[in-house]
């Protein structure tokens, strides 16, 4: 018993490292928070007490009111801490994989299995919904790259359906923030299995950076060549 106990402080300790450092990161984005959250509080909690004294059970109320107040803090703390985490992650390269990462159980996400010189990028994900298709950029480049990739799953996969997603703040495409949203709502016409050998026929296509020949003209900043390469004579 002796032993948990130095395991769990450490434990603790973790976790109120790592709110704190939500908060912090949320307060950068929403300099409100902490009166929104001792608003929340301070109204939840007078309400359930206000009540308690109304019926002539302050105390149980009160508690009552302590604990739901803590319950509405963290929920609303919860909300706009996501909130601001999607704002920062907002225009960012890649910020839709990252999305696509925490969709949920059943997704099996591939990042770029598509782009251009300009870095608009097509990420792949499969599950129970078929094949979602995310690109993030121009959207009139990434029109281009998503017509070439829906035609290339035609040809291994045409009796799974796929879906495209656009995201942006513009008309017809989806903000950040919703993208998980609108995952799940596509409804689900594959089994387990189809999804698995979905899975093993796409996996025959490779990724972007074994398939991607190398591109003429400058090469990217900070772009090595791989060793094992020509050398100079």
């Amino acid at each position: 018993m002796a032993r948990k106990e130095p395991a769990a402080e450490a434990a603790n300790p973790g976790r109120l490292k790592q709110i704190a450092l939500t908060y912090k990161m949320t307060r950068k984005a929403d300099p409100k928070i902490g009166l929104v959250l001792a608003a929340v509080g301070i109204v939840v909690f007078g309400v359930l007490l206000g009540i308690g004294f109304l019926i002539g059970h302050p105390v149980y109320l009160g508690i009552l009111g302590l604990l739901l107040a803590f319950l509405a803090m963290a929920i609303v703390f919860g909300r706009r801490a996501e909130r601001a985490a999607f704002g920062q992650m907002e225009g960012q390269p890649g910020a839709a994989a990252a999305v696509l990462d925490n969709v949920g159980r059943g997704w099996t996400t591939t990042p770029a299995v598509a782009m251009n010189r300009s870095q608009d990028v097509v990420h792949r994900a499969v599950g129970k919904a078929g094949i979602v298709l995310v690109a993030e950029g121009n959207p009139n480049r990434v029109k281009s790259l998503l017509a070439a990739e829906k035609k290339k799953m035609n040809r291994i996969v045409a009796d799974v359906p796929v879906h495209d997603v656009i995201v942006g703040t513009g008309e017809g495409q989806v903000e950040l923030k919703k993208l998980r949203t609108t995952m799940l709502k596509f409804p689900r016409v594959l089994t387990g299995p189809q999804v698995t050998a979905t899975n093993d026929r796409l996996r025959a296509l490779g990724d972007l950076m074994s398939n991607m020949p190398v591109p003429k003209g400058p090469m990217p900043k900070g772009m090595r060549m791989p060793r094992g390469g020509p050398k100079a004579r």
